[in-house]
């Protein structure tokens, strides 16, 4: 194998642990060694975030010129089981007549020819075939057999990795289906009962009421998304608490202080309510039937920090780990505490589940903090 060739190879593999930047890097002082590594770790960068996003035309299209640089070959196309992707030079008829043969065997093929010989590699997703990776070139060699089976590899691990991107995002999107599902149907049935009471006795109370659950529904019920607004998320929690205020009456005070600077901080999707609607569930069952809600939202820097606080009968601390700690599936009617704390803690890491502050007698006071940043640690 050449020098060249196992800068590649040793390039790649660093590749393949990294996150790399896409500015191309300075580069240090040293010899042509250090200079072709850098250059390999700088085109595989490039051709990285378009084959993140899986095996299509597209992709492909935008990934195969970096990876001819990267290979230094006359020609490279990339195919999927049974069409060419995109290509990079002057490639031969025969592409696809030589990928199916190593998508048939499962293994790399070289072909001889005239003027350019091909080495085919498979690109697998975990264990499956799905496409191939063809080179061209005057001069076939083991060395370069062996770099494109490497590139090939790499190319299947960011394949590998957009695949559980999208396995992760189809699991966010069916958790955010079940939690539409998962809103109260006592609520929906209570709200409705209360509208009911009032269409007789104030019709125009009733009317506002229509118009905030039909407000309320809309954003609960609407194409799930991964992330809203600040602002939107307490637009539902005040639609919320005037649908339960007509229900209690004045056995429901409710507070919501807010810092409008962190109005358009993004926030996921129904966080807020759930936290809401367990603090009045367990915020009213004092002797006297009353109880009182506070909601405050702070700017605290790169965080906004937000606290729901009932004056309920709170719980024994060991009654509240358990609540977080069950399945989010066993809440009941109801979205439930253990299932925000399971969302906050996949979308920004274990620091940021909730943190729940309760003693019997005291009361419960439940603090949720979300970064500024839509970073994730998905």
């Amino acid at each position: 194998m050449s020098t060249t060739a196992c800068v590649v190879l040793a390039a790649l593999a660093f590749a393949a642990g990294c996150v790399l930047a896409r500015r191309r890097p300075v580069l240090p002082e040293g010899g042509w060694k250090d200079e072709a590594t850098f250059t390999t770790l700088h085109i595989a960068a490039m051709a990285a975030p378009s084959l993140r996003t899986g095996l299509t035309r597209d992709s492909a299209r935008r990934a195969v010129r970096h990876l001819r640089a990267l290979l230094g070959t006359s020609a490279l196309a990339i195919t999927s089981s049974d069409a060419v992707l995109a290509w990079d030079g002057a490639c031969p008829d025969e592409v696809l007549t030589h990928a199916r043969a190593a998508l048939a065997s499962g293994r790399p093929h070289v072909f001889a020819g005239e003027p350019h010989g091909a080495v085919v590699v498979p690109l697998t997703v975990e264990g499956t075939v799905i496409g191939a990776l063809a080179a061209y070139d005057e001069e076939l060699s083991a060395a370069l057999v062996r770099t494109v089976t490497e590139v090939a590899r790499w190319v299947s691990g960011q394949l590998e990795l957009a695949e559980l991107d999208s396995s992760r995002r189809r699991a966010m999107e069916a958790e955010m289906r079940a939690l539409r599902a998962q809103i109260s149907p006592h609520f929906v049935y209570n709200a409705l009962t209360t509208i009911a009471s009032f269409v007789r006795t104030d019709p125009d109370r009733a009317r506002e009421l229509i118009l905030d659950f039909a407000d309320f529904s809309r954003y609960a019920l609407r194409k799930a998304r991964d992330f809203t607004t600040l602002a939107d998320e307490l637009t539902c929690v005040d639609r919320y608490l005037l649908l339960e205020r007509a229900r209690f009456g004045d056995r429901l005070r409710f507070s919501v202080q807010v810092a409008p600077e962190v109005l358009p901080v993004p926030v996921p999707f129904l966080c807020l309510q759930p936290l809401v609607e367990n603090a009045i569930k367990h915020g009213i069952r004092g002797t006297d039937g009353k109880g009182e809600v506070r909601v405050v939202v702070r700017d605290a820097g790169p965080e906004a920090h937000i606290t729901v606080e009932d004056d309920g009968m709170g719980m024994e601390p060991e009654r509240a780990r358990q609540v977080l700690d069950d399945d989010p599936r066993n809440q009941g009617n109801g979205i439930g505490l253990a299932n925000v704390d399971v969302r906050m803690r996949q979308i920004y890491g274990e620091a940021y589940g909730l943190v729940v502050e309760t003693a019997v007698g005291a009361g419960t006071k439940v603090r949720l903090r979300v970064p500024k940043s839509r970073h994730s640690s998905l």
